[in-house]
C-alpha cells in the first residue's frame, strides 16, 4: 500500500495550530534526537510525533518554528555529499521549502544564531514541555540575548506555554488519512498474529521445540514483509504463566503443548501504530478451564465494544468490562460470594483487582499510548473525591472524556491468575488478554484489527490450518 499524504494536509495542520498561538505567539517544535546504542551504533531512528504531525519530515536534527501568522521555518541538516555517502540522502534547506510547503529553511547549525531574532517582540513562546530533555534550558538560552536588547526596544516573550496542550487536542481526533494508515497498520499486524499462531501449532504438531523467540520472529518477518517500518512497541510473547506478567518481553521460554500463549504486538506504518493482543492455545485447542476463562474475557470485551460510541464516556467501556468480569469471577469460583459479597460489592471494593489490574483501553495513534487528555476539557473543574478501597488513597475523580467520531482507542480486557492457595488450581498460571483497536463512530465503533480471529472456535479452526 502506498498512501500519498498531500503536502496540503501538513500545511492545514500548521495553519490550525498557528491560529491558536495567540497574537504574536511563536512555537518551537524539535524532532527527536538520535540515540547511541553502543559504541558506533545508533538505535533505529524514530522521529518525534508532534514534529512529524506538522511536517511529514523524518530526518533527525531538525526543528520547526511556527509563528501566529502561519509562517513556518525549518532548520534541518544541510546537504553534505561526504556524510550522505555514509548516512544516506539529506533533503537539505534549499529543497525543503518546496518539498515541505514551508516559507523558509536554514541549516540546523544556524538554529542558535537565528532563534533569538525570531523570538524577539513575541508575546508568548510555545514549546512541548517535558518531552525533550534540555529544551527548556535551550529556550532560556535563546531568550537571554533577546532580554539583553531591551535597551534597543526589543521585547522578550512574557509567557511560556506548553504546546502539547494544543497539539494533543488536534491529534486526538484522526482525519481520513490517519485512519487509512491505521487501518493498514492493523491489517499487517493481524496477518503477523495469524502467522505466529499457525506456526506455533504446526511446530508442536511436528514435534519441534518451540520457544517464545520463534513466534517473535514470525511477527517481525510479517511486519517487514508488508512494509511496516518497525514494531510500534516491544512485542510481548508470553508462554504459560509468563502471560501473568503484563509487560513481559519475548524471551527464551519454551512454548509447551497444553499451555496458553499471549501475544501483544503491533507494527508501525508510516508513523502510525497498531496494537493487538491475542491469547491462544499453543497446540491449537483450549482446555476446559482455559476456555471458560477465555470466554469470560471475550464476553467482557464484547460489553466494552457495545459501550464504545460517540457520546459515551471514555470510562464506559472499562465499567462495562469490570461488570462482566466481576460476575464471571464469582461464577467461576475465583472470588467467593461469602467473602466478597455481591457483584456490586466486588466492583465497589475492587476485589477483582488481583486478577484485573489495568484499564480497558488507551488512546492510539502516532504513539501506541497516544496523546490526549482523558478528562473532558469543559468539565475539568467538576471534581469528586473518593477513597480508594484498596490503597486508602484519596482519589480526585473528574468527568471522563466524551467520545467523538474519529477518536481511536484500544479495548483490551484481561484476566491474570497467579498461583495462590485461595485460587482454584485449574486456573493457576493462566493469563488472558484480548485487545482490538476501535475507531469511534456516531452509533458505535469500528474494530480495525479483526483480521485475526477472536472467537475461541475460530482460533482453534485457524490453528488447525
Amino acid at each position: 500500500m502506498t498512501l500519498n499524504v498531500p503536502q496540503s494536509l501538513y500545511a492545514e495542520r500548521r495553519a490550525r495550530l498557528a491560529a491558536q498561538l495567540g497574537p504574536d505567539g511563536i512555537a518551537i517544535i524539535p524532532t527527536a534526537p538520535e540515540h547511541l546504542r553502543n559504541r558506533d551504533s545508533d538505535f533505529l531512528y524514530r522521529h518525534d510525533s508532534y514534529f512529524y504531525y506538522l511536517t511529514g519530515f523524518t530526518e533527525p536534527n531538525a526543528c520547526l518554528v511556527l509563528t501566529a501568522d502561519g509562517h513556518g521555518t525549518l532548520f534541518c541538516n544541510p546537504k553534505d555529499p561526504e556524510r550522505e555517502i555514509w548516512d544516506g540522502y539529506r533533503l537539505g534547506p534549499e529543497a525543503a521549502v518546496a518539498a515541505l510547503g514551508l516559507n523558509e529553511a536554514f541549516a540546523a547549525t544556524e538554529l542558535d544564531q537565528r532563534l533569538p531574532r525570531l523570538l524577539e517582540n513575541r508575546a508568548c513562546v510555545w514549546y512541548p514541555f517535558a518531552t525533550h530533555a534540555g529544551l527548556a534550558a535551550r529556550v532560556d538560552g535563546w531568550l537571554t540575548p533577546v532580554r539583553a536588547r531591551a535597551r534597543y526596544g526589543a521585547l522578550s516573550p512574557a509567557r511560556q506555554s506548553d504546546l502539547c496542550l494544543l497539539l494533543d487536542e488536534m491529534r486526538l481526533v484522526k482525519d481520513a488519512h490517519e485512519l487509512a494508515l491505521m487501518r493498514h497498520a492493523s491489517q499487517i499486524s493481524a496477518q503477523a498474529h495469524v502467522r505466529a499462531m499457525q506456526r506455533c501449532a504446526r511446530m508442536l504438531r511436528a514435534g519441534h521445540e518451540v520457544r517464545e523467540y520463534h513466534l517473535d520472529a514470525e511477527l517481525l518477518h510479517a511486519f517487514r514483509e508488508h512494509g511496516a517500518q518497525a514494531p510500534a512497541y516491544n512485542s510481548i510473547v508470553a508462554a504459560g504463566a509468563n502471560a501473568c506478567v503484563l509487560h513481559y518481553r519475548a524471551d527464551r521460554a519454551p512454548v509447551r503443548d497444553g499451555e496458553l500463549v499471549l501475544i501483544d504486538a503491533g507494527c508501525e506504518y508510516d508513523g502510525y501504530a497498531s496494537d493487538i493482543t491475542r491469547t491462544f492455545p499453543a497446540s491449537g485447542r483450549f482446555t476446559g478451564p482455559q476456555r471458560a476463562l477465555y470466554d469470560l474475557v471475550l464476553a467482557s470485551q464484547e460489553a466494552a465494544v457495545a459501550a464504545t460510541k460517540a457520546g459515551a464516556r471514555f470510562t464506559d467501556p472499562h465499567d462495562a468490562t469490570v461488570a462482566v468480569l466481576a460476575q464471571g469471577l464469582l461464577d467461576l469460583g475465583l472470588l467467593n460470594t461469602n467473602q466478597h459479597g455481591s457483584v456490586q460489592d466486588v466492583i465497589e471494593k475492587r476485589a477483582y483487582f488481583p486478577f484485573y489490574m489495568h484499564r480497558t483501553g488507551h488512546w492510539l495513534g502516532m504513539d501506541v499510548h497516544d496523546c490526549g487528555s482523558y478528562v473532558e476539557p469543559g468539565e475539568i473543574g467538576a471534581v469528586q473525591e473518593r477513597k480508594d478501597p484498596l490503597s486508602g488513597e484519596t482519589i480526585k475523580d473528574r468527568p471522563s472524556r466524551i467520545l467523538r467520531p474519529g477518536m481511536v482507542l484500544t479495548i483490551e480486557p484481561g484476566l491474570y491468575v497467579r498461583a495462590a492457595a485461595d485460587v482454584p488450581e485449574a486456573f493457576h498460571g493462566l493469563g488472558i488478554r484480548i485487545e482490538d483497536d476501535a475507531v469511534v463512530h456516531a452509533h458505535g465503533c469500528e474494530l480495525i484489527t479483526r483480521g485475526v480471529p477472536v472467537q475461541a472456535d475460530e482460533i482453534e479452526a485457524l490453528m488447525r490450518g
